[in-house]
């Protein structure tokens, strides 16, 4: 069976390098740490590597309900602990009275000092204190460099992982019926607004699948996407659940309040 049948073709190059990590575990007896995945990515990764006797696959991100994972790929035999995962927890202040600062601000000013996405994992901001977990080997780096936010001056330290802050998102889940999957029907239908109005945001670029820009309206939406949309908030598709007497798919999504 074709295993490249069952994704995206934009996902190709993906399933290429979970097929290489494989290979390298298999083949050289000894583990492999994978920078921060996306839930998608995840769940491609997992499908691929299923009850494979001969490995074992961990996802950690800091925390239980991470979003943002990084992957630890083993022999079977290998102990896996968090510590596997080659991850750290960075904790700063900022003033909270002269500035306010949010997800976007601190993803930004890291990726604008050369750091990559994937090596970030999920960002914490509550009151006046930022938390994010990021992997080991840029922590002196990132602490040498990121010394303001939105002309806020702040110092990052590293703390115990056992400091993390619960997560501030609070996600709602709901329940809809559609005609089909495609991006332009779900945003409809899940953000409560005209089919026009959807291919707008569309054509306009606003919108990303999985933190990808995708400007196609029949772009179909599978488990486990996640939906963004500039002005209008993130929801994740959470299970599709077959389809009505009306031969209408039922889907359970989750939208960040």
């Amino acid at each position: 069976m074709d295993l490249y049948q069952h994704f995206r073709k934009e996902e190709y190059p993906f399933i290429d390098q979970v097929l290489s990590w494989r290979d390298h575990v298999t083949t050289r007896y000894e583990s492999k740490v994978i920078d921060f995945l996306h839930p998608r990515e995840q769940r491609i990764f997992d499908t691929i590597i299923g009850n494979d006797e001969e490995i074992q696959l961990h996802f950690f991100g800091g925390w239980e309900l991470a979003e943002r994972k990084r992957a630890v790929l083993a022999p079977y035999y290998e102990e896996i602990s968090n510590d596997s995962f080659e991850v750290v927890l960075l904790q700063a202040t900022f003033p909270q009275k002269f500035v306010s600062i949010e997800h976007p601000d601190v993803l930004g000013s890291f990726l604008s000092a050369g750091i990559k996405r994937k090596k970030i994992g999920d960002i914490v901001i509550y009151e006046d204190t930022i938390q994010i977990v990021v992997a080991e080997d840029i922590m002196t780096y990132l602490i040498t460099n990121i010394t303001s936010i939105k002309k806020a001056g702040v110092s990052f330290e590293k703390v115990p992982l056992t400091n993390r802050l619960p997560s501030q998102d609070k996600w709602q889940e709901l329940t809809t019926t559609c005609a089909s999957l495609r991006l332009d029907v779900l945003i409809k239908e899940i953000y409560q607004m005209s089919r026009q109005q959807a291919l707008n945001l569309i054509k306009k670029g606003y919108v990303k699948v999985n933190f990808q820009t995708i400007d196609q309206p029949a772009f179909l939406l599978e488990d486990g996407d996640l939906l963004s949309i500039r002005g209008k908030g993130r929801s994740r598709i959470k299970e599709l659940q077959g389809r009505t007497k009306k031969d209408k798919i039922r889907i359970t999504y989750e939208k960040l309040l």
